[in-house]
């Protein structure tokens, strides 16, 4: 954070992630006038840190920081901190997405914590349940069709309403008479709990500095973690009675509170607010186009992506079960102890992103992710636990540095839209893995060896990320975006920032107004 001086020996927030924030000092000289007599500096913190509902988290940290004597000023951010300062706005803004990706978190994972539950009440086979939840992944259509429109509409507007949506869409599976009912009504939720996580992203990464872009993207990872983790841990009321999982699908109305309460404080971002209050200063042409470059890489990464993801996630309690003789409770040991140790790596991956650089720990976590999920499925005894958690660990530490190029390589009237057609191509390759691991497993005759075979394909990504992607660590999103610069200085000026300092970054053009004229 930064300070300014009020009066002497105190000092009041200049900028940084707080509502209040007041210093002051005070110096006592030990008895005796002489220079060599001892003095006592004591230094006194009022704050109130920005962040609502999360603050509490950072409450403990904040105050062991200061207590360490550290200048409260200095430029190296504690390892819990953003690496780039966040002001009151980006930091309230990231706590009310917060809210929102923990709702997106539960509302994504219900239906495959469930699938055992409905399939006993509706006496369903698994070739049923199995075309069901394939079916559900046809939402990503409609998470296209709802993110593009906040291209249009405004993200605050859109995101808002698909959080309502889902949590209603999501309900109607407590009343389903039946599996096609059940997977109707989630398919439409899915469409709406997926579009919320590509639009808060966005505005994460519109918000946010351009140092901290992949941390708070990492933070939203982690509170949809949570709410994921949430769903699991409410699954004790699904085995009350045949017919009780329905209860969990009724829960997401209880959100409908907190969401209110996100939308009166929640607002529309800096850029998409320019983009549409200065037509002026866009060319006459503003049409939203795709960078078929950028869009095919991405797209293309995950696709190949998901081939070996889905089934690597999807097939593993089957294998530990099947081939490792796990029982339910040593399946339920495993995920909770070789799972839970990811939040590191989500953490860890989302700060050396932006201090290091996207490209290099994306491919790092990626490879060593994928790698030792293979060394899990090949190796036997205790030391699949290991390989499990190195995995968990080094892999979730590319989910940042890789998520954040989404929102990062394109313009503000496209960033929806691009970024649905991603989602939209991971979907694909979810299903395509998932089909080929059960052919391959019939014809090589183990699931591990048809894991070897499918880990090709995120090996084509981790080539891609390292000879093909751009480093965007560090840059402004109008640096990357050129069809968004002529906002870049009313942006700069609307943030209280001076202009004339980065003039050499965003001259204006010829004929081209002054900021705010």
């Amino acid at each position: 954070m930064r300070e300014r001086r009020i009066a002497d020996r105190a000092f009041e927030l200049d900028d940084g992630p707080f509502s209040v924030w007041r210093r002051t000092v005070e110096i006592e000289r030990g008895v005796g006038a002489a220079p060599a007599s001892p003095i006592t500096v004591t230094e006194r913190f009022e704050f109130r840190l920005a962040i609502p509902v999360w603050s509490f988290l950072f409450h403990g940290l904040l105050r062991r920081h200061l207590r360490r004597g550290t200048d409260p000023g200095g430029e190296r951010a504690p390892w819990w901190a953003p690496p780039q300062r966040l002001d009151r706005r980006a930091a309230r803004v990231l706590g009310l997405l917060s809210v929102v990706a923990l709702v997106a978190g539960y509302l994504g994972t219900l239906l495959s914590q469930t699938n055992t539950f409905f399939k006993q009440d509706f006496g369903a086979s698994d070739a049923a349940i199995g075309a069901t939840l394939s079916v559900v992944r046809i939402g990503a259509l409609g998470a296209l069709v709802v993110a593009a429109i906040a291209d249009r509409r405004g993200r605050r507007r859109v995101l808002l309403a698909a959080s309502v949506a889902g949590c209603i869409a999501t309900a109607t599976g407590a009343l389903a008479p039946g599996l096609i009912w059940l997977g109707a009504s989630q398919t439409v939720a899915r469409a709406f709990s997926t579009a919320m996580a590509l639009v808060f992203s966005i505005i994460a990464v519109e918000e946010t500095p351009a140092g901290s872009r992949a941390y708070a993207v990492s933070v939203l990872t982690m509170a949809g973690a949570l709410g994921a983790g949430a769903a699991v841990a409410l699954l004790w009321v699904a085995d009350l009675s045949e017919a009780a999982w329905r209860a969990l699908y009724v829960v997401p109305l209880a959100a409908l509170l907190p969401l209110r309460w996100v939308a009166r404080h929640l607002p529309e971002t800096r850029r998409f607010t320019l983009r549409e209050q200065r037509p002026d200063r866009l060319p006459a042409d503003r049409r939203p186009r795709l960078p078929r470059g950028r869009l095919a890489l991405l797209a293309a990464s995950g696709l190949f992506l998901a081939v070996f993801v889905a089934p690597a996630s999807g097939f593993q309690n089957e294998y530990l079960r099947t081939d490792r003789g796990f029982s339910a409770v040593g399946l339920i040991a495993f995920n909770i102890l070789t799972n839970t140790p990811g939040g590191l790596g989500i953490v860890a991956g989302g700060r050396l992103a932006d201090a290091r650089g996207r490209r290099l720990i994306g491919a790092f976590g990626l490879a060593a992710g994928v790698g030792f999920t293979v060394l899990m499925y090949l190796d036997r005894g205790w030391t699949i636990w290991l390989w499990s958690v190195l995995a968990a660990v080094l892999g979730a530490m590319a989910i940042p540095a890789l998520a954040v190029y989404g929102p990062e390589l394109f313009a503000t009237n496209a960033r929806g839209r691009a970024n649905g057609i991603i989602n939209l191509f991971s979907v694909i390759g979810s299903a395509a893995g998932l089909y080929l691991a059960g052919v391959l497993s019939d014809r090589l005759g183990t699931l591990s060896d048809a894991m070897l075979v499918l880990a090709i394909a995120p090996v084509v990504v981790v080539a891609l990320v390292l000879f093909l992607y751009p480093e965007t660590a560090s840059m402004e999103l109008e640096e990357l975006n050129p069809e968004d610069a002529p906002l870049s200085r009313d942006l700069l000026a609307l943030e209280g920032l001076d202009v004339d300092s980065v003039a050499e970054r965003y001259p204006p053009r010829p004929g081209e107004p002054g900021p705010g004229r």
